[in-house]
Order: C-alpha cells, then sequence, then structure tokens
C-alpha cells in the first residue's frame, strides 16, 4: 500500500509540472481558431494549451510548425523547426562552452509577433532561447 501511495504521489508531482495540455478542437474558442484559419488559411492543427495561451501544432510547406494565441485570437509568435546546423554560429557556440558535451535535440526559429527574430535549442530538458545574433536570453522547462 505504501508503495502505491508512493507511485501515486510521484504521478501527482510529474503531473503537476507538467503544462502544456493536449487540447479538441471543440475545446479551443472561436477566436482562436478564426485567428489560425485566417493566418494559415487551409492547414489543420493539433492544439495544446500552455499556461493561458493556445498552441497549434501542424506542417507547411514540408515544415513542422507551431504558433501561439492569446485567448482573444492574437497571434503571439510562430516557430518552425530547423535543422541543429542552421543555428547561428553563436548559439553553438554558446552550448558548447556552457553546456560541454550535451547534444541539442531539435532546434527552431521563433518569430514573435513584433517581428523580433528568436532561436531555440533543447539541451538537457531545457529550452534555450537566443536572440537573432545568437546571444543567450533565457532558459525555460522543454
Amino acid at each position: 500500500m505504501k508503495k502505491m501511495l508512493g507511485l501515486l504521489a510521484g504521478i501527482v508531482v510529474i503531473a503537476g509540472t507538467i503544462t502544456a495540455q493536449k487540447l479538441k478542437e471543440t475545446a479551443v474558442p472561436a477566436a482562436v481558431k478564426a485567428s489560425f484559419a485566417k493566418h494559415f488559411p487551409g492547414i489543420s492543427a493539433k492544439w495544446e494549451k500552455e499556461d493561458t495561451h493556445y498552441e497549434a501544432g501542424f506542417r507547411q510547406n514540408g515544415k513542422e510548425m507551431s504558433a501561439l494565441f492569446d485567448a482573444n485570437g492574437n497571434l503571439t509568435e510562430t516557430e518552425v523547426a530547423i535543422k541543429i546546423s542552421d543555428l547561428p554560429a553563436a548559439v553553438l557556440q554558446y552550448i558548447q562552452k556552457n553546456h560541454s558535451g550535451a547534444k541539442i535535440k531539435e532546434a527552431s526559429k521563433i518569430t514573435l509577433a513584433d517581428g523580433t527574430l528568436h532561436y531555440e535549442a533543447e539541451v538537457n530538458g531545457r529550452d534555450l532561447i537566443f536572440d537573432a545574433n545568437g546571444n543567450f536570453i533565457k532558459a525555460v522547462k522543454a
């Protein structure tokens, strides 16, 4: 019984740390779906909720992408998967210096609503965020 309670407690702790949850399209606000359809006509998406935002995952022109919307349907950012070799040299140098021996699991290019460009590299279960020049900004849980 103690083992069962310990296992259950562990599951609750792990579940509490996960911020994104899959959503059925019917659970996505109409304003968000309308905005997605306007920005990405004819594309279907898989939806997740991240904190207060809605994330649409989809493929466009053969590329894995995602788009993040607030609850009012405002597009806040788009993310496109890129090859690790397409990351700026400064990003690769930062990771080599600060995460020696770590492997980059995946990389992406993020464009914020205002046009600001960021790069993201997933390393050791964390997303490392960089500016357009490859300068480190922050690390967040992947």
